[in-house]
């Protein structure tokens, strides 16, 4: 299996000519009856050897976590030598397997373990120093959490400027995101009335912004031919649950059996919006975040119409058939969803034939 990435490193090694490697893109696109763009590649694993190294890589991980915790005696609060110790043999780990071997799951685990003991460690050792010298403030402590992310999103940069993981910047972004939606929590008071809901916009506007961030990176790489496209894919990955779970949570539908007819028919509707994003951008992120969201409203309403003992079963028949007609029609469906917006606008996103 070869990524697009692949062949352009082909050209540029002069291995193969370019017109080679067009020629080669459009062979599988006619084999496929699709462009390249609509089938929204991303590396994951090559080969088995991918998830053989990521066992290993895993397991190492745990055994630093574990001599960690043998050596801070102090029990309040994550481990900040633990966290250390994951974060630093991560780093080394993504030296060979990233650097050199340029393995794709293992790199992706590699990174999340990196930030995850980055930020565990920054948190273990605040949490460390301010117990028992500092009274207790929920203000400060939001303000530490959210200084803590934003050093995490420092580490994740340079991560990013050695190994260039194209999971990399969704990490980064998402340390960012927290700093500042921590920043505004400190300000407004970790007792505000209704800050559920305050957090739950600010986590919905968080999630526009970065929704945006992955367009702009996936508007420079229309053909989806770099690791710029590989980048934005995350980047709708993070940003997808955070738009689709605040909506649906304001909607009711996290309350279970408390939804009512209104709301689930509502939530029917926004899941066709995404939908139509969906298609127009070529990302499946949004469907697939607000998935569970719609079970439970079709759920409900089979339930309301008197199909009591059948209702899961025709939830998941009308979801699982919609899914694949959907991923079977794609490419014609997005045509004609692309083909209503503005010129200039069809002209930045990708192809559809």
């Amino acid at each position: 299996m070869y990524s697009q990435e692949d062949l352009n490193s082909a050209v540029t090694a002069g291995a193969i000519s370019a017109d080679a490697a067009d020629a080669l893109r459009a062979h599988v696109a006619a084999q496929r009856d699709a462009v390249p763009a609509d089938a929204e590649h991303f590396r994951l694993i090559t080969g088995f050897n991918d998830i053989f190294v990521s066992i290993g890589a895993v397991i190492l991980l745990m055994a630093m976590a574990a001599i960690g915790d043998s050596v801070w005696s102090n029990n309040n609060g994550p481990s900040p030598v633990s966290a250390a110790l994951v974060a630093g043999t991560a780093w080394m780990l993504a030296e060979f397997f990233t650097a050199k071997r340029r393995m794709a799951l293992p790199s992706i685990i590699l990174l999340l373990a990196f930030v995850g003991g980055t930020l565990m460690t920054f948190v273990g050792l605040i949490i460390a120093t301010m117990e028992g010298s500092v009274k207790p403030n929920e203000t400060l402590g939001v303000l530490l959490l959210g200084g803590s992310s934003l050093l995490t999103a420092g580490a994740a940069w340079l991560h990013w400027r050695r190994f260039m993981v194209p999971i990399t910047i969704a990490a980064g972004t998402a340390a960012i995101a927290g700093t500042v939606i921590a920043v505004i929590i400190a300000g407004i008071g970790p007792k505000t009335p209704n800050l559920e809901t305050i957090i739950l916009g600010l986590v919905f506007v968080a999630g526009l912004v970065i929704f945006a961030f992955a367009m702009r990176w996936d508007m420079s790489d229309p053909r989806r031919e770099t690791r710029r496209s590989d980048v934005a894919f995350w980047l709708h990955l993070l940003a997808a649950p955070m738009i689709a779970h605040p909506v649906f949570a304001l909607l009711g539908v996290t309350q279970g059996d408390n939804i009512g007819a209104g709301a689930a028919v509502a939530v029917l509707a926004v899941y066709i919006a995404f939908g139509l994003v969906a298609l127009a951008v070529d990302r499946r992120a949004l469907l697939v975040s607000a998935l569970a969201y719609v079970l439970i409203a079709l759920t409900f309403l089979f339930r309301e119409f008197g199909a009591v003992e059948l209702n899961f079963a025709l939830t998941a028949l009308v979801i699982g058939s919609a899914l694949l007609t959907l991923s079977a029609l794609w490419t014609p469906i997005r045509r004609a969803v692309v083909k209503g917006l503005p010129s200039d606008m069809q002209a930045r996103l990708p192809a559809t034939a």
